[in-house]
């Protein structure tokens, strides 16, 4: 009589063990998204760039030439704007762009309006890393959860090593699964300022929203620009009338005049051709972390101080800083080159922590060899499709196609790595993430001719140049590496927990 109780036990104990080593692989398969996804964003500027290889470049633009594109463009507008925006030129990203609520113009230096701005992939990562192509609020709630999931796996993956700084400098080379798990630790551990802060920063951009619909409703009445307005500033009061467009090149002059030592970077007018209107520049400071500062006019040009980002209060400068520290906007190149070591390094931390998880698993008796062939669909299946998206969109697919054909390329590669095993599945997406990569770069170069080799298109094509090379050599390692016997695979006690 007992047997067929204790039988039906052990099955529903097995079936709950798959559904939370399923659930550990769907929270696994988001954080790792995101950190790909994320070390690929701190080159977003360069990747805008490459996108448009053609477009006029400049290290600066007179304020009466952007003075007189920004005109231009809205004077062009079928419908009213509530915003007129000036991006002017950065380091990383020397161009001066005209964007308002519907459309976004280059400017040439000389004032003169050239093509339309468009990056559909570029745009296409940064949705996927800030919201994972969710409704805004619900996708930073979702991502701003994770940065708190990472934050926690951080912290408990330094208690989880008592011999922390002993085995500091331990590594097992070409011991299989015990090289790996030398590899998440030592990784984990030495690059921990880096996945703590990022992940910690990116808690809190995803979650701010959510933190201030709270802190509104229980002090504010429900007004959340009362929360933000301390931090950011005020908007002043709207008011009705018609009149003409606000003075702009006499504020973009006052900056050159009175703050020559920071870099503008915006000009955003507010409500123009209103008796509303009001201007405000923000301007970069150097060797600061904050994102920069908000300087005021109003209608007439006349200045109205700074918001305080700069010298405000301590929480206004931490607040202000948040952004730069997640996304490496700091330093210039070889802080957005240090990020990318860093955050390759996560990605490894994430992959490996999971394959780690299923050798435990197998080596305690309990394979889910379809999880683990699932969690390889995940690793390679990431840069798979964001290869194969890349080679689309070039192609002119764009918006909710490129979105669909990543999440169901993805899910499709998963399942087919669960079908076919780890090891195939690795294969199957390395070789799907080289044919992407080949493919868009083939496109690429057919498509813009001689600008794919300007100071624009040419280091972002040997970067993807060089990955093919890596994932040609991964590839070729694989197939040489023999399969292991069955006497071979370690048992329990050969995957410490440490």
């Amino acid at each position: 009589m007992n047997r067929p109780q204790a039988k039906n036990s052990a099955i529903r104990a097995a079936r709950a063990l798959n559904a939370h080593s399923l659930v550990a692989v769907i929270f696994g398969a988001l954080i790792y998204v995101l950190a790909v996804t994320g070390t690929l964003s701190v080159f977003n500027h360069e990747l805008q760039r490459w996108e448009q290889p053609g477009a006029p470049e400049m290290t600066r633009i007179a304020p009466e030439a952007a003075e007189r594109a920004a005109l231009s463009v809205f004077e062009s507008e079928a419908m009213p704007s509530t915003h007129l925006y000036i991006n002017l030129p950065q380091e990383d990203l020397p161009r001066t762009v005209i964007t308002t609520d519907t459309q976004a113009f280059f400017a040439r230096q000389d004032g003169t309006v050239a093509g339309p701005e468009s990056f559909p992939w570029t745009q296409f990562l940064l949705d996927l890393h800030y919201y994972l192509h969710l409704h805004s609020t619900l996708g930073l709630t979702v991502v701003g959860s994770l940065g708190a999931l990472l934050v926690m796996l951080s912290i408990s993956g330094l208690l989880a090593h008592p011999r922390i700084f002993r085995d500091a400098f331990r590594f097992r080379r070409g011991a299989g699964r015990l090289t790996m798990i030398d590899l998440h630790n030592r990784l984990g551990v030495w690059t921990i300022p880096f996945h703590f802060s990022n992940a910690l920063t990116g808690a809190i951009l995803g979650l701010a929203s959510v933190l201030a619909l709270g802190i509104a409703a229980a002090g504010f009445g429900g007004d959340t620009d009362a929360v933000f307005d301390p931090v950011f500033g005020a908007e002043p009061e709207a008011a009705e009338g018609v009149a003409e467009v606000a003075d702009i090149d006499g504020p973009l002059a006052f900056m050159a005049r009175e703050y020559p030592d920071l870099a503008v970077t915006h000009f955003i007018l507010h409500d123009p051709a209103s008796a509303g209107q009001h201007s405000e520049i923000v301007a970069e400071h150097p060797d600061r972390l904050i994102f920069g500062d908000y300087y005021t006019f109003d209608a007439s040009g006349a200045y109205r101080g700074n918001v305080g980002i700069s010298d405000g209060t301590i929480g206004q400068q931490v607040t202000g800083s948040v952004y730069n520290v997640h996304f490496g906007n700091w330093g210039g190149l070889p802080v957005k080159l240090a990020y990318l070591v860093f955050g390759l390094a996560l990605c490894l931390i994430v992959a490996s922590g999971m394959t780690i998880y299923f050798a435990r698993k197998e080596a305690n008796g309990r394979p889910a060899p379809r999880l683990a062939g699932a969690w390889q669909g995940v690793v390679w299946g990431t840069p798979a499709m964001l290869a194969v998206t890349l080679a689309a969109s070039l192609l002119g697919v764009g918006g909710g196609v490129l979105v669909a054909l990543f999440w169901l390329g993805l899910a499709g590669l998963c399942a087919a790595c669960a079908a076919s095993g780890a090891r195939a599945g690795r294969r199957l997406g390395q070789a799907a993430a080289l044919s992407g990569l080949a493919a868009g770069l083939a496109i690429y170069h057919f498509r813009f001719a001689q600008t794919a080799l300007s100071d624009a298109g040419l280091p972002i094509s040997a970067a993807l140049g060089l990955a093919c090379a890596a994932l040609a050599g991964l590839l070729v390692a694989d197939r040489r590496k023999p399969r292991p016997a069955a006497k071979d695979r370690p048992a329990a006690e050969a995957v410490p927990a440490e």
